[in-house]
């Protein structure tokens, strides 16, 4: 059997902490090593523990989940976030994406949902929708900067012309279905590639690439 997934808890809410802990105790693959009342706590856990993914609530009292999220993907690039919000499309979810975050869910979200987003952040992906990625952009568009000269940046030089096609399509919001379908690949392909990208450009998961393509003007102004 493989290795469990170490979780997490980060919420000032001692019963939606409970209500977490039981609901992924009971999974097979998932252990949850620890929870924190507060964002300085869930550093000091990351810290003093092995986390694989926190499951991060935005709004604390003291340090939030925004602050918590920068210090904790500043300090590792093992540890995963999953930010837990209770609005949808809410900005200070956006705002701890900004931070590092591999993506965020709504607090009532389905058990299914929760699992498989915290397997997906644990494999290296995003738990992100494409609905998302796309208001995501339209929010924080006139914030990110734009690189000038873009054909001269050396790590758009690294890619191959289907990877930049690749790039852009997921800079657009698409799904790897979506991305499969315009260009007539397979949908392994397309993982093939996504995670060739990861590894070229250094980004930890595809909501960085999001960022570097809009950074690097490869996505139109919202």
């Amino acid at each position: 059997m493989n290795e469990r997934i170490r979780v997490a808890i980060a919420d000032d809410q001692l019963l939606v902490r409970a209500g977490l802990r039981m609901m992924l105790e009971a999974e097979p693959d998932i252990e949850v090593v620890g929870e924190a009342s507060d964002g300085r706590e869930a550093v000091e856990l990351t810290r003093s523990r092995s986390v694989d993914v926190v499951l991060m609530d935005v709004r604390m009292p003291g340090v939030d989940g925004i602050a918590a999220t920068e210090t904790i993907v500043a300090a590792t690039r093992s540890t995963r976030v999953l930010v837990l919000t209770t609005f949808d499309l809410d900005e200070h979810a956006f705002a701890a994406i900004r931070a590092g975050a591999s993506g965020f869910l709504l607090k009532d979200a389905r058990p299914a949902e929760l699992l498989a987003a915290i397997r997906t952040v644990h494999a290296g992906d995003a738990a992100l929708a494409p609905r998302v990625t796309r208001r995501l952009i339209e929010l924080f568009g006139q914030e990110l900067p734009r690189t000038a000269g873009a054909e001269e940046s050396p790590e758009l030089a690294m890619l191959t012309a289907r990877e930049r096609e690749i790039l852009v399509a997921i800079g657009a919001g698409l799904s790897n279905t979506e991305i499969a379908d315009q260009h007539f690949l397979a949908e392994s392909t397309v993982k093939t590639h996504v995670g060739r990208l990861l590894a070229k450009l250094g980004a930890r998961d595809r909501v960085q690439l999001v960022i570097f393509a809009y950074e690097h003007g490869l996505v139109p102004r919202a």
